[in-house]
C-alpha cells in the first residue's frame, strides 16, 4: 500500500503537467544536439571555451573568473577528481530565513534542473557540478545560462530556465542566450 502511494505521489505531478503544459520550444536535451565525435573535456579545452565566451578571463590557480551577461562566474576544474564546478555568487548566505532555505531546497528538487542552489564560504551560490570528461561543449553552456538564470531568478521564480511549460517570454530568453554562447564558441 505504501509503495502504491509512494507511485501515486511520484507520477501525479507529471500528469497533470502533461495535460496543462505545452511542451517546451526545443524537446532535446542540448548533450543530445552536440556531435558524438566531440573529445571528451579537459581543463584546457574547458579553459579555450571560457577565453572565446570573455576574452578578459582571469586564470586564478585552478579557477577561471569570468563574466557573463555582466553575471561574474568562476570556473574550478579538477583532472584528477574528474570533475568542475562553475559558480554564481548571488547573496550573503547571513540572514536567510528557514522559509528561505525550504524555498531554495523545493527549486533544487524541480526548478532547478542542472544548476543547483548552495550555500558555501558564508554566500549563496548557483552552482553547476559535473564529470569533467565526459561534459559536452553545449552541456557546459546550458550549465552556464542555468547557473546564471538561478542567481538572476533567487528572490522570485526560484529557476535556471532550463524547461518552461505553457506561454510566456522565459523559454525564449533561456534559448536567445544559450545561442549567443553557441556562437561565441562556434569554433570549439
Amino acid at each position: 500500500m505504501v509503495r502504491l502511494f509512494c507511485l501515486i505521489l511520484m507520477f501525479l505531478p507529471c500528469a497533470t503537467l502533461a495535460q496543462d503544459a505545452q511542451p517546451p520550444v526545443d524537446e532535446t536535451p542540448p548533450q543530445a544536439q552536440t556531435s558524438q565525435s566531440e573529445p571528451p573535456m579537459t581543463i584546457a579545452r574547458l579553459g579555450e571555451i571560457v577565453r572565446a565566451l570573455d576574452p578578459e578571463a582571469v586564470v586564478r590557480g585552478p579557477a577561471v573568473e569570468f563574466t557573463l551577461e555582466d553575471i561574474p562566474v568562476i570556473v574550478i576544474a579538477d583532472a584528477r577528481a574528474d570533475r568542475m564546478r562553475a559558480m554564481v555568487p548571488i547573496a550573503s548566505a547571513e540572514g536567510l530565513a528557514q522559509a528561505d532555505l525550504l524555498r531554495l531546497m523545493q527549486a533544487n528538487f524541480d526548478a532547478a534542473l542542472d544548476a543547483r542552489y548552495a550555500v558555501a564560504n558564508g554566500r549563496l551560490w548557483g552552482v553547476f557540478i559535473h564529470p569533467l570528461s565526459p561534459l559536452q561543449k553545449d552541456h557546459f553552456l546550458s550549465g552556464l545560462v542555468q547557473t546564471i538564470t538561478v542567481a538572476r531568478t533567487y528572490g522570485t521564480a526560484y529557476t535556471s530556465g532550463g524547461a518552461v511549460f505553457g506561454g510566456g517570454d522565459s523559454n525564449t530568453i533561456y534559448r536567445e542566450l544559450l545561442e549567443k554562447l553557441r556562437k561565441k564558441g562556434q569554433a570549439l
